[in-house]
């Protein structure tokens, strides 16, 4: 697999309503990039959380466009505004929690084995979709079992009144 020339401008690229809640916008695949990454834009409403979990094989790194986030990496909270980063290396516990009313996330998974969990967890999502919806943490979780990418090592670590049952 070898990398192609990529170019979306805002707005563009492909839409998937994440299980987790969101709208993710893919900017560049895996295959695109040769295996090398996989990044998207995820807009998302407050209250919008990930488990605690772990990439195994892949670093996660976290740019909020905007908004605000809590990251909790390997046991500590850390609020990230516009423009702040987290990186997760792979196989570091971690997972996040939506602060602000709206936040625009840029996550950078390198290398991009990850996508097909993503995708596994998703479904087509036109420009009519919202990015709040009920949480489907069951689909991720067979996503997850199907084509690794994520594991859980337990629910999100922040106070919630949702099901943490996490995938």
């Amino acid at each position: 697999m070898s990398a192609v020339p990529i170019v979306r401008n805002a707005g563009e690229g492909e839409r998937l309503r994440f299980f987790g809640g969101g709208i993710l916008t893919i900017k560049a695949t895996a295959e695109e990039t040769g295996g090398a990454f996989l990044l998207f834009e995820d807009l998302m409403t407050k209250g919008k959380t990930t488990p605690l979990h772990i990439h195994a094989d892949e670093d996660e790194t976290l740019y909020v466009l905007e908004g605000e986030i809590v990251v909790h990496i390997d046991g500590e909270n850390h609020m990230i505004a516009t423009d702040g980063v987290a990186v997760a290396p792979r196989g570091v516990p971690h997972a996040f929690l939506v602060t602000s009313e709206t936040a625009r996330v840029l996550t950078l998974l390198t290398p991009g084995s990850a996508e097909p969990f993503y995708r596994g967890a998703s479904e087509p999502a036109g420009t009519g979709y919202r990015p709040s919806g009920p949480l489907d943490f069951a689909r991720g979780r067979k996503s997850a079992e199907k084509f690794g990418g994520m594991r859980a090592v337990g629910p999100p670590p922040f106070e919630l009144g949702v099901d943490e049952s996490g995938p």
